[in-house]
């Protein structure tokens, strides 16, 4: 006895467009994301200067990065995917009888991404994350060299991280800094072909204590 094949010549169509569909996205994410090992690029980055300034209007924060951008990121850069980067800071107060309690943050979005019709690298800045509905407050800046625009990027200059009634004069306080390349921001095919690969995993972090005596 023979089985009978009960689907219609319209469902097998549909089953092949679907292969066809799903065969050419993924064609376009490699040929996007690279076939590269996973391991390649490991990107070499740290705070190579930071600095708390403490004033009668707040906790200001000035820190200079060091890294490049490994050979997969800069040709997504240069073909016109946005790259974004976070910087966290975070104001922690002592507490010998339990974890320190954090008592001030602050965020530093920045959007870069090139314009082919121009030709320039377009730099926002803002302290919410930036996004092409236009919404929210940025500072833009642009640039003719890529190596100018990130420059830029690793450069964060008095940047106010605490207001003066969050620090406690008395007390002790550490200060934590984060910087990171935001890959939960990519288009969706790269968030998928990014995922594992240490090129992408572009983040670094510093730790500095603050000290009791305000800037002069």
């Amino acid at each position: 006895m023979t089985s009978t094949d009960f689907s219609t010549p319209c469902s097998k169509n549909a089953q092949i467009d679907r292969f066809v569909f799903l065969a050419g996205w993924l064609l376009a994410v490699c040929l996007l994301i690279g076939l590269r090992p996973a391991w390649a690029d490991t990107p070499d980055i740290e705070v190579t200067q930071m600095r708390v300034e403490r004033s009668e209007e707040g906790l200001f924060l000035s820190a200079l990065l060091r890294f490049e951008l490994p050979q997969l990121v800069n040709d997504a850069a240069v073909k016109g995917i946005p790259l974004y980067f976070v910087a966290e800071a975070e104001v922690l107060r002592d507490r010998w009888y339990w974890y320190d309690r954090q008592v001030a943050s602050a965020s530093r979005y920045m959007r870069l991404a090139y314009q082919p019709l121009t030709r320039r690298w377009r730099l926002q800045v803002a302290p919410t994350p930036i996004t092409n509905s236009g919404l929210g407050v940025s500072l833009a800046q642009s640039f003719e060299e890529l190596e100018d625009a990130l420059a830029a990027v690793q450069r964060i200059s008095r940047w106010k991280i605490a207001e003066p009634s969050e620090i406690d004069g008395e007390a002790k306080h550490n200060i934590n800094l984060r910087f990171r390349l935001d890959v939960s921001q990519l288009p969706r095919p790269f968030q998928l072909g990014v995922t594992g690969r240490t090129d992408w995993n572009l983040a670094t972090s510093r730790n500095q204590r603050l000290s009791l005596e305000p800037a002069k």
